[in-house]
């Protein structure tokens, strides 16, 4: 494809007529190029007019260059750029050339009027005109400024719109040719095309010509295209649009309330996102972004009452109990949130309305009187997929430990507390491991694997720790779980299997269950000592 400024070149010196479309940002300039149009015009009007500003120079020629590099930064078409009286003299005029071709501007078109101007429909007679020395030394200096032979500058004679006539508009025109200018524009505002018709008779083709029909809208474009026009420039329709469609829209959901009507006349959310470019960012994630690491979800185990605590779950259940004045399940949401997981499923069970969390998932585990944790498991993997990271709903623990899980790549890992001195499930129930090698000081962030789990009250002479109540199943593991799961669901005592019963068959079944070791700072709430210790707890857990 041809650099821009060879396109915009083609398109001007081009003996077929060619259109530029208005545009005002990188999102108009899309559409117009979606729409077919082969050039794009950089209207001042239109940018003065998406800022909120006149268009009598009130931007600065830099914030013009901002938005102008997000025009050209979204469409590979060429752009003509508005660029008024050249923003000052020759010597800023020299700079904005070299500053639009940094941008990959295809060139500018500048007026022969005063420095700060008017628009030309504002009081047009009552403009005064550029000196016609003055503006050829601007235009020369802008062609000996530029680097690329093909960056096109085009003069715009304001004659007509001040009122001088034809032979004003023939002068300046050729005084302008002479000093190198490209391209002739000449401007009109009366509804007719004579005046733009008679000029183009008296100038022949000495440059091409390019006409602004704004005014003269109703003239058929066979016309133009028998006087032998360049280029037509459709000027400012695409912000008319806009502001047209925004005012009736505003206006509409203001007096009604309501999107209910609004909504199926705007283009859908994901338009937008299309015209962004969403889809070429999904693609480049997946070309540039780390692959080894999977999108984990969790599943948080919450369908238990917990007895245990008494009267404290006498209407809701355990995961609902307040620690220092927020519900334990969602301190569980709050450090699962606080490692990137946003993708969170809870079982519930007993009491199940009262646990209503925003931005959450529900499983209901309605027999969970009858039922054991492996139940509610079950229950809550069927519609996951990928990696997910499985917690029990009545563990306090610090970010890190779930973040070590994350970081597995193992099909299944979990953590185990190694402190079995200082266990708070000493002489109480508890999931306690015998692995392959027990933790080692000196062994910074070592794992070993899980060769069994027992529950109940164990000697801890006989095991190597004690399991904190969260795992990670990579997207093999799960699938590997959800079928060991489903082929349990099958037999009689499947409602009462435990957790430790699950993870003794994936290890007979030749899964490799990684453990990895940490050292307290989580805490099993099952009885009221442990709501007391929670509330004292400094830290992530008791956040």
């Amino acid at each position: 494809m041809d650099k821009k400024t060879t396109q915009l070149k083609k398109l001007i010196t081009s003996k077929d007529l060619s259109f530029l479309m208005e545009v005002h940002n990188g999102l108009s300039a899309k559409i117009a190029e979606e729409a077919g149009f082969q050039g794009l015009w950089g209207s001042g009007l239109s940018i003065s007019a998406a800022c909120g500003v006149r268009d009598n120079n009130e931007m600065s020629w830099t914030q013009v260059l901002d938005v102008i590099e997000y025009i050209t930064d979204a469409t590979s078409k060429p752009l003509l750029l508005d660029g008024d009286t050249g923003y000052g003299n020759f010597n800023n005029m020299r700079r904005l050339v070299k500053k639009l071709e940094s941008r990959h501007v295809a060139g500018v078109c500048i007026e022969d009027k005063i420095f700060p101007k008017t628009n030309s429909f504002i009081d047009g007679e009552a403009q005064p005109l550029a000196d016609i020395d003055e503006f050829a030394g601007k235009i020369k200096a802008g062609k000996d400024a530029q680097s690329d032979d093909d960056f096109v500058i085009v003069a715009r004679v304001e004659a007509f719109i001040a009122g001088w006539g034809l032979q004003e508009a023939l002068k300046r025109a050729e005084s302008y040719h002479q000093a190198g200018a490209d391209a002739i524009l000449i401007h009109s505002k009366i509804s007719r095309p004579d005046e733009v018709l008679a000029f183009k008779k008296e100038w022949a083709d000495r440059l091409p010509v390019v006409i602004v029909p704004t005014k003269y809208y109703s003239t058929p474009t066979e016309v133009f295209k028998e006087a032998g026009f360049s280029t037509v420039i459709w000027a400012n329709h695409l912000m008319r649009t806009c502001i047209s469609s925004m005012q009736q829209t505003s206006s509409q959901i203001f007096n009604e309330q309501s999107l209910v009507n609004v909504e199926e006349r705007v283009v859908p959310v994901k338009e937008v996102f299309r015209l962004q470019g969403a889809d070429e960012l999904k693609q480049a994630e997946k070309l540039y972004l780390p692959k080894d690491k999977e999108k984990t979800s969790a599943l948080i185990l919450a369908a238990s009452q917990g007895k245990g605590l008494g009267d404290l779950t006498l209407d809701k259940p355990k995961a609902m109990v307040s620690i220092a004045g927020k519900p334990l399940l969602d301190r569980i949401l709050s450090t699962i949130n606080g490692i990137g997981i946003k993708d969170i499923t809870v079982v519930r069970g007993f009491q199940k309305e009262t646990i209503a969390q925003p931005n959450v998932k529900f499983v209901d585990n309605d027999d969970f009187e009858n039922t054991q944790e492996v139940v509610s498991l079950h229950q809550g993997l069927k519609e996951k997929e990928g990696a997910v990271l499985v917690s029990y709903g009545d563990v306090l623990y610090h970010k890190y430990i779930p973040s070590s899980l994350l970081e597995s790549d193992a099909d299944f890992s979990l953590v185990v507390d190694s402190d079995l001195e200082n266990s708070q499930n000493k002489g109480r129930y508890g999931d306690f491991v015998v692995c392959e090698k027990p933790y080692d000081k000196h062994n910074f962030e070592m794992t070993s694997s899980l060769k069994e789990m027992k529950s109940g009250q164990i000697d801890k002479q006989n095991v190597h720790g004690e399991w904190m109540g969260l795992f990670k199943a990579s997207s093999k593991g799960l699938s590997f779980l959800k079928e060991l799961l489903t082929e349990h669901s099958k037999n009689e005592t499947f409602s009462k299997m435990r957790m430790s019963e699950l993870f003794n068959s994936l290890v007979s079944k030749g899964q490799k269950v990684e453990v990895i070791y940490s050292k307290g700072h989580w805490l099993d709430v099952d009885e009221l000592k442990d709501v007391l210790k929670a509330s004292e707890l400094k830290g992530e857990a008791a956040l």
